[in-house]
């Protein structure tokens, strides 16, 4: 691939259903490269199926999927043609774990491919997939799914994805593939063979261009030269951008913390772009570069181009709920919205980004504390036997099976959450329904310049980002 064929813009991986298949298909429509989030995409699979599957988009993809058994057993399990009762809470998928089964692993494969076939689907655009390193336990049989699909790029951040080229090689050969299993003891690898699944090992596939998401130069460096297969580019995230950030250099989240509890950044956790370019690799840079002026500076700086995320989350094809949406462009204009650090609200350790308004997260409600979908938990070794736990979960539970109660301080619950954002939050039961938790970049303030040039106040579509960002 030429330097002519990149895409100047990558739309950014939001999380769980905010990054659709319809936001990366408009992306994509437009020449850029539109990216679905393929991290849990299996739990809003069978969320949308439990709600009678609004339009049917997701039984077309169904349909198209290479062994229609397995298509076949997803719907009898989780589609309900008149949708949910009110009041009826979701019917929950069984946790990951370090070996699932092989109907576990096919929800997993199926879900993904539906992500990345509605994208694609009428349109020659590239799209690309987002997934999380760090929640490791369905990355094989994501990576598969979406790779059965027809996937033109994978994007994996935080954590360090080493061991993934080697995996995207041997999945695109329909071979057998691995990962180190991150654990305080000596796990197994986690392992996945596409032989495992009838009907698939006839299929050409190609093997998607390969693109981690970096916050350091050496980082950068060690990936380049010591994967187990062939790293295509980078996308280099700095603290500003949504979502995850990486810990302060030399440091970690506890501090120094600012006057809002932030942990403070430097000049050491910035990406020197010349010494990157010395690796012969394209890069884009993300975080506080979406606006026409962060395009020209990353270009002058030999960048490919850039990720935009916040711009695009609040589009009208992004899976945000409506009324989230509102909310916080109406809080934006009226100068009332703000983004804060926060070093403890991610069960992952990783300093995340929330959104507040008027000095309170959006949507932030008290909820008593339950792990029901339980995609970030670790795995931990205790008392002679294999625990799972995250820091959100009841904190009697997470002692019990060896944590430390102060872990457990001001911890949310993400899943939960993200899942709200989307407009599929559980019933709790109170007969309520679990709260959302925002997340956003720090440039989410600066969105009011861009409402005012298109002269949108609480709805623009993907296109019309795209617009300005090419001026």
């Amino acid at each position: 691939m030429t330097a002519t064929e990149f895409p100047l813009i990558i739309q950014g991986g939001m999380g769980i259903g905010v990054s659709s298949w319809r936001l990366a298909r408009a992306v994509a429509l437009r020449g850029q490269l539109g990216v679905v989030s393929g991290t849990a995409v299996d739990l809003s699979f069978t969320r949308i199926l439990q709600d009678g599957d609004p339009g049917g988009h997701l039984r077309r993809a169904i349909a198209a999927f290479p062994v229609p058994e397995i298509g076949t057993e997803a719907l009898r399990r989780w589609f309900r043609p008149e949708g949910r009762a009110p009041g009826t809470g979701y019917t929950l998928v069984s946790m990951y774990r370090h070996t699932m089964t092989v109907a576990r692993q096919q929800l997993i494969m199926l879900a993904n491919f539906c992500e990345v076939w509605l994208a694609r689907e009428g349109q020659a655009g590239q799209i690309g997939i987002n997934l999380l390193t760090k929640v490791q336990f369905p990355t094989l049989a994501s990576l598969y799914g979406a790779v059965l699909a027809g996937v033109d790029y994978v994007l994996m951040g935080a954590g360090i994805p080493r061991e993934i080229p080697g995996a995207l090689d041997a999945l695109a050969q329909h071979q057998p593939a691995q990962l180190r299993a991150d654990a305080d003891f000596e796990a197994r690898p986690l392992a996945f063979d596409p032989a495992t699944h009838a009907g698939l090992a006839g299929m050409n596939l190609q093997r998607p261009t390969f693109l981690p998401i970096v916050s350091s130069n050496s980082l950068a460096t060690m990936l380049a030269r010591k994967a187990n297969g062939q790293v295509n580019g980078f996308v280099v995230e700095g603290p500003t951008a949504g979502g995850h950030n990486a810990p302060p250099r030399g440091g970690d989240r506890h501090g120094p913390l600012n006057e809002r509890g932030e942990p403070i950044y430097g000049p050491r956790d910035g990406v020197d772009a010349a010494k990157l370019a010395e690796l012969g690799l394209p890069f884009w840079l993300a975080g506080g570069t979406g606006s026409p002026e962060g395009l020209a500076t990353a270009r002058a700086a030999g960048a490919a181009g850039i990720q935009v995320g916040t711009l695009f989350a609040y589009t009208d094809e992004s899976g945000l709920d409506p009324a989230l949406k509102r909310e916080v462009l109406e809080g934006v204009i009226a100068g009332e919205v703000s983004v804060r650090t926060d070093p403890d609200a991610s069960p992952t350790g990783y300093p995340f980004k929330v959104v507040e308004r008027g000095g309170v997260a959006i949507g932030a409600a008290d909820r008593r504390r339950k792990c029901d979908i339980g995609a970030l938990r670790t795995m931990h070794s205790h008392e002679g036997r294999t625990v799972y736990r995250c820091p959100a979960e009841p904190v009697d539970d997470y002692v019990k099976k060896g944590g430390k109660a102060e872990d457990t301080e001001r911890r949310r619950c993400l899943c939960n959450g993200l899942m709200a954002d989307i407009g599929l939050a559980q019933v709790t039961e109170t007969g309520g329904h679990e709260p959302p938790l925002l997340t956003a970049g720090d440039d989410l303030v600066t969105l009011g310049r861009f409402l005012e040039h298109t002269g949108a106040s609480s709805s623009y579509t993907a296109s019309d980002a795209i617009d300005w960002l090419l001026t």
